[in-house]
C-alpha cells in the first residue's frame, strides 16, 4: 500500500509569500523528495507566518493538525524541507512533537535525519533551540536598529499612511509625502483642529468620500484608525516610539501639520465627546442636533416616517420630561424658517465693503507689527532652553527615582515646547499670506450666508451653523426660531451697521453754501 504523505511549508510574512518563491521552492523540493521515496501527496499545507511562539497561531498548521484527526485511519507522514519550518520555539517544538506522535504520524525532514534514541532525541532538541536563539538574535538586531533610527530622528518601521518610505543617494531612507493621500490627511488633520469637522466620524466622512481613497486605501477609514491618525505626533513632524521607551524629538522628515495644529487636536480629543451624526441621517437633517426644542431646551432629533406611498421626514423632541414628548414637526418647515434667519444675518454690501476694507488695513499693519513678534519669541525660546539645561542640571545631580521621573517628564515638555516657539519663528521669517487668498472665502461667506446654506454639500451648511451662530438655537413649534445668537463677526457686522447709520454726512447738518463753508 502506498504511503500517503502531507507536505508543510511555510516562510517568516505573507510579503515572502507574495514576492518571493520560497512556498514554490519548498513545495518543489518536498514534493521531489516524496517521488524518490515513492510517497503519494495527498495535500500541501502553507503558512506565510513567523515561526515564534504558539504554532496554534499558524492557519496552515493547524488546519494540517485538523485533517490528520479527521482520517484517523490514515497513516500520514509530514515532510518539511527545514527543522525550522515546524517552529523557532524550543518550548513549542516539542509540544508540537508530542502532538505528531499522539497522533501516529512521523516526520520527515529534507535538512535533518530523525533518530529515534536518546542521543538523537538531545540533538534534535539543540537544533531546535538553535532556532530559536537565531530567532531572538535577529529580532533583537532588527530592534536595536529601529531604536537607532528613531533616536537619530528617523522613522524606523512600516511609513505611516500618508508617508511612504524613499532611500536618498547617500543618506538613510526617509519619510515622504506620498500624493494625494498626504493632502488628504494633512485636510482632514487641520479640519478636525480648526473645528470644521466636530467629530472623529465626521473626519472618517470626508476622507472615505475623497477621490481615489478607496482607491488607495482599499477600505473605509475604522474609528481607531482616525483616533490613531489624529494623535500620531509623526505628522506634526516628529518620530517616537514609547513602547521601546523612545520619547518625541523632532524628526527630520517634512511634516504634514504644523505642532500648534497637532495640539489643538489633542485638547479637542480630550475634551468633551459630541454624539456623532448618524451617516443614514446627516444629508437628510442638516439641523439634527444643532436646534433645539423650546420645551426642553435639549437637541431635536430626526426620523422618517413611512406613508402610504414614501417616506415623510420629521424632527421631533425624545427627552420623556418635555411636554412636546414624541411631536414631530415636518421639517420643511424648520428648515423653510431656518433659511429666513439666514438670509436675515446678510448685512448690506456696502457694510461688507468697508468692513472688508478694515479689515485689510489691519492685515497690512500686522505685517508691520511681525518683527516685534518674532523678537518676543526669541527671548521666549531663549527662556525655555535655559529651563531645559537647569532641569537637566538637577536631573544629573539628583539620586531620588521620584525626581527623575518628574525631571525628564518636564524636559520632554520643555522640548515640545521649544518645537511650538520654533515653529512660530520660523512662520514670523515668512511674508504675509496674500489678503485676498486666505480671506476672499470668508469675506464672500460673510456677504451672503444662505448661499453656502443653499449648497447641496452637507458640510457646508453645518458650516452656516458653526459660523453663524455661536449658539445652538431654539425653535418653538408656535412662534418659530427664538432670538438667536449671531456668531462675533456678524454682531461685529451688525454694529458697524448701527453705527453707520448714526454716521453724519462729510458736509454736516447745515445746508452747503457756495465756498463748502
Amino acid at each position: 500500500m502506498t504511503q500517503k504523505a502531507l507536505i508543510y511549508c511555510r516562510v517568516s510574512s505573507k510579503k515572502q509569500s507574495t514576492e518571493g518563491s520560497g512556498l514554490t521552492s519548498q513545495h518543489q523540493r518536498c514534493d521531489a523528495y516524496a517521488s524518490q521515496q515513492g510517497y503519494e501527496v495527498e495535500k500541501v499545507f502553507p503558512d506565510d507566518i513567523t515561526g515564534g511562539g504558539n504554532f496554534m497561531k499558524r492557519q496552515g498548521m493547524v488546519a494540517m493538525l485538523n485533517y490528520i484527526k479527521a482520517h484517523p485511519e490514515t497513516s500520514y507522514v509530514i515532510i518539511f524541507d527545514d527543522l525550522k519550518r515546524l517552529a523557532r520555539d524550543t518550548k513549542y517544538y516539542l509540544i508540537l512533537r508530542e502532538t505528531l506522535d499522539a497522533l501516529k504520524v512521523r516526520v520527515e525532514c529534507l535538512n535533518f535525519t530523525f533518530d529515534d534514541t536518546p542521543e538523537g532525541e538531545f540533538y534534535e532538541t539543540v537544533i531546535a533551540a538553535g532556532g530559536q536563539l537565531e530567532r531572538k538574535q535577529g529580532a533583537r538586531q532588527v530592534r536595536q536598529k529601529i531604536i537607532a533610527r528613531f533616536e537619530a530622528g528617523y522613522w524606523g518601521t512600516n511609513a505611516p499612511l500618508g508617508y511612504k518610505m524613499q532611500t536618498a543617494k547617500g543618506k538613510s531612507r526617509l519619510l515622504v509625502r506620498d500624493e494625494p493621500m498626504a493632502s488628504y490627511i494633512q485636510e482632514a488633520l487641520e479640519g478636525f483642529a480648526c473645528g470644521r469637522f466636530e467629530t472623529q466620524v465626521e473626519v472618517g466622512r470626508f476622507l472615505n468620500n475623497c477621490p481615489e481613497f478607496k482607491l488607495i486605501h482599499g477600505k473605509s477609514m475604522h474609528a481607531d484608525t482616525i483616533k490613531s491618525m489624529l494623535t500620531k505626533s509623526v505628522y506634526a513632524g516628529m518620530v517616537e516610539l514609547k513602547k521601546w521607551g523612545i520619547e518625541a524629538r523632532k524628526g527630520h522628515h517634512e511634516a504634514l501639520i504644523d505642532m500648534q495644529t497637532f495640539q489643538k487636536n489633542q485638547i479637542r480629543l480630550g475634551g468633551r465627546a459630541k454624539a456623532p451624526i448618524r451617516k443614514d441621517m446627516a444629508l437628510s437633517f442638516p439641523l439634527r442636533g444643532a436646534v433645539c426644542c423650546a420645551g426642553c431646551n435639549k437637541p431635536y432629533t430626526s426620523t422618517l416616517s413611512k406613508g402610504r406611498n414614501k417616506y415623510y421626514p420629521y424632527y421631533l423632541c425624545l427627552q420623556k420630561e418635555c411636554e412636546f414628548y414624541g411631536k414631530s414637526l415636518k421639517r420643511d418647515d424648520v428648515e423653510g424658517a431656518f433659511e429666513k434667519l439666514v438670509m436675515q444675518l446678510s448685512p448690506s454690501k456696502v457694510i461688507v465693503k468697508s468692513f472688508g476694507h478694515m479689515f485689510r488695513h489691519q492685515w497690512n499693519e500686522m505685517g508691520r507689527n511681525l518683527k516685534d513678534s518674532r523678537k518676543s519669541f526669541e527671548t521666549q525660546l531663549g527662556q525655555l532652553q535655559t529651563q531645559k539645561s537647569r532641569t537637566i542640571d538637577k536631573l544629573i545631580n539628583t539620586n531620588h527615582s521620584s525626581v527623575t521621573a518628574a525631571c525628564e517628564q518636564r524636559i520632554q515638555e520643555i522640548e515640545l515646547d521649544i518645537v511650538v516657539t520654533e515653529e512660530k519663528i520660523q512662520n514670523f521669517g515668512r511674508p504675509l499670506a496674500d489678503f485676498d487668498e486666505n480671506f476672499r472665502t470668508a469675506i464672500e461667506f460673510l456677504a451672503d450666508p444662505y448661499k453656502l446654506w443653499a449648497s447641496d454639500n452637507y458640510e457646508h451648511k453645518r458650516a452656516v451653523l458653526r459660523m453663524g451662530f455661536s449658539e445652538p438655537l431654539v425653535y418653538d413649534r408656535n412662534e418659530g426660531f427664538r432670538t438667536a445668537c449671531k456668531s462675533s463677526p456678524f454682531r461685529l457686522l451688525d454694529g458697524f451697521q448701527l453705527c453707520n447709520k448714526e454716521m453724519v454726512d462729510d458736509t454736516g447738518l447745515e445746508p452747503v453754501t457756495r465756498y463748502g463753508l
